[in-house]
């Protein structure tokens, strides 16, 4: 699943600054299946919480993101 985040970063250099805020939010979505995938995995419940705060810290990022380059975009 680790090899998800090589095309969005090749995306993220090379492209349009709002295509790089898609793969901003994809990649996000990514770790976060990650995270649950690996609490699952483990059977242990306390993880959970982890994809949770990475989802949320994610979707604050591509906001903050967007506001300060939204001039350029």
């Amino acid at each position: 699943m680790l090899v998800g985040f090589l095309p969005l970063g090749w995306v993220a250099l090379r492209s349009r600054p709002i295509d790089g805020v898609v793969a901003l939010e994809l990649g996000g979505t990514v770790a976060t299946l990650i995270l649950l995938c690996l609490a699952e995995g483990l059977h242990r419940t306390f993880l959970y919480g982890l994809p949770v705060v990475s989802a949320l810290m994610s979707w604050l990022g591509g906001l903050i993101y967007v506001h300060f380059l939204g001039r350029w975009l």
